[in-house]
């Protein structure tokens, strides 16, 4: 394997997908792999599913993995639609006890706006923009950088939004979407309830929509009103992956991990 393919994991609250990364130019070297997230998402049994796709790519190396989670020096601060016993475990641990394998974690939205940033829609803002990357999935994930720095753990799924008392990401997502039988149009709308508060809230110069239903984008794009640039992310589905991967490769160049 040459060493600038890496092993990227994004784990998400009903998948957990992985494929091989050329991170010297940010493109799948195979077809993303995916599991069902175990049912309780536990530490345990989640490790099992990360072996699986290790033991399907034959892999031997650092492996990056995105995960639903605040992330604070590789340690799980909270649990997003996964089980709590998470809270408080190291990720990188968890999975390299049971893999055999070095293992770099971050937050997963983190992980698709550093891809998106480096490789897809926020390279050309990556100089001199505040950009917010969104991710629409089972919940909602949000990435902010500045200048083309990455400001940690955003956790913009959840907020409240004015007059509602669940969070946003129990409010409006694509696993919603999909559940409710939503039309496009009012999808849309919900959303945008969403994105013109957080845009209002955080005034950034753009918005990136990433995640499952930004691939949809062309059908909800004429509900949203934000005083934002809005993008579509070209990476889509794969930003999680080839962030995670890339988020290893960089660590485990500052820390000489061969």
């Amino acid at each position: 394997m040459e060493d600038h393919v890496i092993l990227g994991i994004d784990v998400g609250g009903t998948g957990i997908k992985g494929g091989l990364v050329d991170v010297s130019t940010g493109t799948m070297r195979s077809e993303r792999l995916r599991f069902d997230t175990p049912a309780p998402a536990t530490p345990e049994a989640m490790a099992g599913t990360v072996q699986m796709l290790v033991d399907h790519f034959q892999y031997q190396g650092v492996v990056g993995v995105g995960f639903p989670a605040i992330v604070r020096r590789g340690v799980a601060s909270s649990a997003s639609n996964i089980d709590d016993s998470w809270i408080g475990a190291n990720i990188g641990e968890v999975f390299g006890q049971r893999t055999g394998l070095r293992f770099y974690a971050l937050n997963d939205a983190d992980a698709a706006g550093i891809a998106t940033m480096k490789f897809g829609a926020g390279r050309q803002y990556a100089e001199d923009a505040t950009v917010l990357m969104v991710t629409i999935g089972t919940g909602l994930g949000g990435a902010l950088f500045l200048n083309g720095d990455l400001l940690p753990n955003l956790e913009i799924g959840q907020i409240y939004l004015r007059n509602q008392k669940v969070i946003a990401e129990q409010y409006i997502s694509n696993k919603i979407r999909k559940d409710s039988g939503m039309s496009f149009k009012a999808f849309g709308k919900r959303f945008n309830k969403f994105l013109s508060h957080v845009d209002f809230v955080l005034n950034p110069d753009v918005i990136i929509l990433g995640g499952g239903a930004s691939k949809y984008f062309p059908e909800f794009k004429r509900h949203l009103k934000v005083n934002a640039i809005l993008e579509q992310a070209t990476l889509l589905n794969d930003a999680g992956t080839i962030g995670a991967a890339y988020h290893a490769a960089r660590c485990a160049r500052l820390e000489g991990v061969g």
